[in-house]
């Protein structure tokens, strides 16, 4: 999760009200993350560092250059990268990768899904990366049992630093706890250097995952290709029921007829009109 800063007591750093539904507004139109009156100390703490950086002394100061002076054009990515929360986790609700192995990826090759094709999957909000390379450790470890599986994984989100960290694929040896032993073995390469207590996911994993930067309630974005198995867990929580609607609709149209589609066990997609059958706790067929 993005460091959310120590309030500074400059009232020069605090937001006006105006200024605050400003930003609001500006966000939720850029990304579709609701941002309420409640988190307004959020916001002044992770702008701080923007205010700084730009010379500037107040976040008066920084508005009036966003919004008087055009500086949307140059900061609005910096903005969306400073106020998404990134929480990740290897094998974060391990249940849905279980029922990858043992339930989605038999039924997916047995029915011939992906006919001599790579398999395609995505992680629709990616963060740095956890989520996909658990997606490829449990791609390569089933391939390694059926031998004509390939894949591919796909790892897109709308925070371009949180994706360079991803393409890096470095992390710290004590994040990779969730990873099962004999996968950490595989997959994991230590650091040379053993007081950085760091991790590199192995070459022939990370040529697996490709990452691209993608805005899920972009009207205008097309995949290359659809996709057998989508993962777009726990980010539907940040939008609205409409914003959440529209945005699993498009998720819908790049998955194959009979793909699967994972969602965070926090979420529901209740009352919605989508072409999905439930198959398991969040867990979804394309119909």
């Amino acid at each position: 999760m993005n460091a959310i800063s120590t309030p500074d007591p400059n009232p020069n750093m605090d937001l006006s009200a105006r200024d605050f539904d400003s930003l609001s507004r500006f966000i939720g139109e850029a990304s579709g993350i609701r941002i309420s009156a409640t988190k307004k100390t959020m916001v002044e703490g992770r702008l701080r560092g923007r205010v700084r950086a730009l010379g500037f002394a107040t976040l008066r100061d920084y508005c009036i250059y966003l919004f008087r002076e055009g500086g949307l054009a140059e900061e609005g990515d910096r903005i969306i990268d400073a106020i998404t929360t990134n929480k990740t986790d290897f094998f974060r609700e391990v249940e849905h990768f279980h029922f990858l192995t043992h339930t989605a990826l038999p039924e997916l090759t047995r029915n011939g899904a992906f006919q001599g094709e790579p398999l395609r999957t995505w992680s629709c909000a990616a963060s740095i990366g956890a989520e996909a390379y658990s997606l490829a450790m449990v791609l390569a470890d089933y391939s390694s049992e059926v031998r004509s599986l390939r894949f591919s994984v796909l790892a897109t989100d709308i925070c371009n630093d949180v994706l360079g960290v991803g393409a890096e694929a470095i992390y710290p040896e004590a994040m990779t706890s969730p990873i099962p032993q004999h996968m950490r073995a595989r997959y994991l390469m230590r650091s040379r250097d053993r007081s950085a207590s760091e991790v590199r996911i192995v070459p022939e994993l990370r040529e697996r995952v490709s990452f691209a930067r993608l805005n899920l309630v972009d009207p205008g974005y097309r995949l290359p290709t659809q996709m057998q198995i989508a993962f777009c867990r726990n980010v539907l929580i940040y939008f609205d029921k409409a914003t959440q609607h529209t945005v699993l609709s498009r998720i819908c149209e790049s998955i194959v007829a009979g793909g699967y589609l994972f969602v965070g066990h926090s979420e529901t997609i209740t009352g919605f009109s989508l072409p999905l059958r439930q198959v398991a706790p969040t867990v979804f067929a394309r119909v």
